[in-house]
């Protein structure tokens, strides 16, 4: 093979280069069996094989110059591409062994480890290109001893951080992809060399940090946990005014996050709810629930926070704001007034665009536009549950829900409403249970009207029941042309006419006389 190899470069090779070059030949081979099983590495594999080209080329073309001429500057420089090669074949020997053959055996050294042992090789090329050279090794050791313990002194930092970093390593104390937080620095470990650490946080910066200083300093390793899934528990407080009772703070905020299935919180453990305590006369609360991608935890905490307030609204609670001390002038009742009156004048807009209240007089409306309470909804939640009771019904002000169906074989999205539309006006007016499911798509927002408002009304012009009924008949018969696979499980729809009429009556406890 040596016969051949020296026929293609056009020259002779001395005996111990031409084993040198052939073996470059084979690591080029393994090279490639790298480059297309270990992604990570095809960038340098890439470098080393041009760099292994030109050196053939520079190789060949130093051996045919100077087998006439003898010259000295191209046997220098065959020797230096040589010498370049056998750099070459170490460092892609190394990613071999560590990168391919290794892993193939189900060991994972840590990448630090193969940085020294290709240095360690280094050295060792050149005491061998030395040794060829006619030195004697035994007198260079002895007379670099001196110089070994110099360097050592001067170099105690770069030793201190290459020994701290193999022992980061070994003992696994932090991994590439770990969050990690060291004192106001908190991010994801990315890259463990010879000399440092570099982390990358969530404002796109890398952090470098010394090797030693991981050793010497503690930190804390965020969402790990022995035989657990890498998750970390975040926290979210929020005040509430005591007059509210704490286990209906906490019951309303858990289903909600419940029912809510918000992205990257995880289902295991659930979000929970706790009191934290009592201060400046407000309760203290804290949602507590467990983040599955480290990476998004503000987007992911304002998120909560908004399935918490939209929560609570709907329940007439409101988050607390800091209490002072303030006095009341004539500007701030002014304002008020003001407020109030186009709150009204939004509600009155709001009912005149629904037919079901059509029969009512302009004093009626304003009486019940009083009692329509205001309700967010956010992404997800569940407005209305199919198969459940509930005595309201709900004005579409901003946004657009859901209406889902089950028919016993699976859900089906049966519409979508928008603004201005109406739903829930049977459970408002008979008490039947709900037909179907409506989940909000976005952020909704909805005046919602509950039975006890409407029965003032009824009980001081009991007429008006007879037009509530024809308006909800042409309700039902537009329900009916559009429900294509009506749920077996569900409440049949009342029969327009005198059913309807006596069902209305019977619900709202208005005698036939009246």
């Amino acid at each position: 093979m040596s016969t051949d190899l020296n026929r293609w470069l056009g020259g002779t090779l001395p005996g111990s280069w031409q084993d040198t070059v052939t073996l470059a030949l084979v690591t080029l081979l393994l090279g490639v069996a790298l480059y297309r099983y270990h992604a990570d590495s095809r960038r340098r594999l890439r470098h080393a094989l041009w760099v292994t080209l030109l050196l053939f080329a520079l190789l060949r073309l130093s051996l045919w110059m100077g087998r006439d001429s003898q010259a000295l500057s191209w046997t220098l420089l065959s020797e230096v591409c040589v010498v370049l090669l056998g750099l070459i074949l170490i460092r892609v020997w190394g990613m071999v062994v560590f990168r391919l053959a290794l892993p193939l055996a189900h060991l994972t050294p840590p990448r630090i480890l193969e940085d020294i042992v290709v240095a360690v090789a280094y050295l060792a090329w050149g005491l061998v290109l030395l040794r060829q050279a006619g030195l004697d090794l035994s007198q260079i050791v002895t007379t670099s001893a001196v110089i070994t313990a110099v360097l050592a002194f001067a170099m105690q930092d770069t030793l201190g951080n290459i020994l701290a970093g193999i022992a980061l390593q070994l003992d696994n104390s932090v991994d590439i992809g770990d969050w990690i937080r060291l004192d106001d620095v908190t991010g994801r470990v990315v890259e463990i060399n010879w000399r440092a650490t570099s982390v990358e946080t969530r404002n796109w910066e890398t952090v470098v940090i010394p090797n030693s200083v991981l050793m010497k300093q503690k930190f804390v390793i965020l969402g790990r946990r022995q035989g657990e899934p890498s998750q970390w528990r975040r926290w979210v407080h929020f005040d509430v005014d005591w007059e509210t009772l704490p286990t209906q703070v906490i019951q309303k905020v858990e289903k909600a996050l419940a029912e809510a299935h918000i992205p990257n919180v995880a289902d295991e453990p659930p979000p929970n709810c706790v009191l934290m305590g009592f201060e400046n006369g407000l309760c203290r609360y804290a949602v507590r629930y467990w983040l599955l991608d480290l990476n998004l935890d503000d987007p992911t905490d304002s998120m909560v926070r908004a399935h918490v307030d939209a929560a609570l609204r709907r329940h007439n609670v409101r988050i607390a704001a800091p209490q002072y001390n303030v006095a009341i002038t004539k500007e701030n009742e002014k304002y008020f007034e003001a407020r109030h009156r186009r709150h009204i004048e939004e509600r009155l807009a709001a009912l005149s665009r629904v037919d079901l209240f059509a029969p009512l007089t302009e004093a009626e409306r304003v009486q019940l536009a009083e009692q329509l309470r205001f309700t967010p909804f956010v992404t997800g939640d569940t407005i209305m549950q199919q198969g459940q009771v509930a005595h309201r019904l709900y004005i579409l002000i901003k946004g657009e829900v859901e209406v889902w169906v089950d028919d016993g074989q699976g859900r089906q999205l049966v519409d979508v409403l928008g603004p201005g539309q109406v739903f829930g006006e049977m459970g408002l007016m008979t008490g039947e249970a709900r037909s179907a499911t409506v989940v909000a798509r976005g952020t909704v927002e909805c005046f919602r009207l509950d039975k006890e408002a409407l029965q003032t009304i009824l009980s001081s012009r009991k007429e008006l029941l007879e037009s509530l009924s024809r308006t909800l008949e042409k309700r039902l018969a537009e329900r009916r042309r559009k429900r294509q696979h009506p749920d077996p499980a569900a409440a049949p729809l009342p029969e327009p006419g005198n059913e309807l009429m006596e069902r209305m009556r019977r619900f709202f406890g208005l005698t036939r006389s009246g």
